[in-house]
């Protein structure tokens, strides 16, 4: 087996041109899927982002695939493509990678469910097990591959989020538990992934609202980690990989990463749901205003750094696009012509309305009617109780 090193994003793994890298941690690589001639054909992330027990992928699909999904952020929201030339130098700037570009994209797809993510690098020279200027891309060269992948050539768009695109991709790799849309860290025009336009603002997916209880224990794990793993990808980690999401209800631990600062690993701060669990956030490029002191609310793309090739069971963590201070878990009841009308913040999806009829020793029950969101608010109209009848959210676990 190969050896590559833990990338800035834990984007890559060995394959006949290894992975990409900022960092010095040497790791076992896994060795990724040739390049294999044929006709395009349609391709699901549920495919291809599947893995074993171990978090590793089983894809063993062949090139050249086709994604459809909507892109979850801009271009230049996660890293910087800024064209940085550094030549190898006998080893004088192994690792030195320039210039990088980064989209993830969500499967709209029906039967789907998912996202991907599609990245490229400047100077793949720079690698140890390459260490050859010839195999990077000069300036010219690599300002003229971001602007191809950043513009639909039939029209000229400039990509953002919320387009609605087909990927045509020549070659991935598997990496920190993703299978990812890459050139398997060749300038070889024949690994370019290409991007088409199918709609212009299309509309970002709906976040779906998540807990950490949903992802992350309070307890070591069978593997040694609090992060929740589920190969089948029902539930855990996996279920949300890859997409848009909101995390309620956070506070910071750490605030020294909340910074644009360029360098990814420079950008993570550490949250806590206040009930024991603690989750990786990562800043954007563009500045989200003062870190937050009080319990807010986080909207962005559900990734997973495992930095391992062999080992894909933890890792998880938020990319950050927006913040909102929390709602507070308030309920409204309000008597209507039909009934009783009862009502919570509509940020709170990760609670469940539950009714008693007596506060001494209650029996609390779910309340299985469903909601609908009215001016910001869940809202249910309940047929008026014969009795007294006592209502309170109770948060998912």
């Amino acid at each position: 087996m190969n050896v590559t090193l833990k990338p800035s994003l834990g984007q890559a793994s060995v394959s006949c041109r290894a992975g990409r890298n900022l960092s010095s941690t040497l790791l076992a690589g896994f060795c990724g899927l040739l390049l294999a001639a044929g006709i395009s054909r349609a391709e699901t992330v549920t495919n291809l982002e599947a893995v074993d027990a171990s978090g590793v992928s089983t894809w063993n699909g062949s090139f050249p695939i086709v994604l459809t999904g909507v892109i979850l952020n801009d271009p230049g929201e996660m890293l910087d493509s800024t064209p940085d030339f550094m030549p190898w130098d006998d080893g004088a700037n192994m690792f030195e990678l320039g210039g990088q570009w980064q989209i993830f994209v969500q499967t709209v797809s029906s039967g789907d469910r998912g996202g991907v993510e599609c990245w490229m690098a400047q100077n793949y020279g720079n690698l140890p097990w390459e260490g050859n200027s010839d195999f990077s891309y000069t300036d010219a060269a690599w300002a003229s591959e971001v602007s191809r992948v950043s513009h639909d050539s039939a029209t000229g768009h400039a990509f953002h989020k919320g387009d609605l695109v087909k990927i045509t991709a020549n070659g991935s790799l598997f990496y920190g538990g993703m299978q990812n849309i890459n050139e398997e860290h060749s300038i070889d025009p024949a690994y370019d992934f290409t991007i088409s336009l199918v709609s212009s603002n299309y509309g970002l997916p709906a976040p779906e609202v998540i807990s950490l209880s949903s992802v992350i224990r309070t307890n070591l794990g069978p593997t040694g980690h609090y992060d929740i793993f589920d190969p089948t990808r029902a539930t855990g980690g996996e279920h949300w990989q890859g997409m848009r999401v909101r995390i309620n209800g956070l506070t910071l631990v750490t605030t020294n990463g909340w910074s644009t600062n360029s360098d990814w690993d420079s950008r993570y701060c550490t949250a806590t749901d206040g009930e024991g669990r603690q989750f990786p956030l990562i800043h954007p490029l563009f500045d989200l205003g003062p870190a937050p002191t009080n319990r807010f609310d986080a909207t962005g793309v559900f990734l997973q750094e495992s930095g391992s090739g062999t080992d894909g069971t933890f890792g998880y963590e938020l990319f950050v696009q927006e913040i909102a201070p929390s709602a507070g878990a308030v309920l409204s009841i309000a008597a209507v012509p039909s009934g009783i009308q009862v009502s919570w913040p509509g940020s709170l999806s990760n609670y469940q309305l539950q009714s008693a009829d007596s506060l001494a020793a209650p029996n609390w029950t779910s309340v299985t009617n469903l909601s609908a969101l009215v001016n910001g608010q869940n809202t249910l109209i309940l047929k008026a109780p014969a009795a007294k009848k006592f209502y309170r959210l109770q948060r998912d676990q």
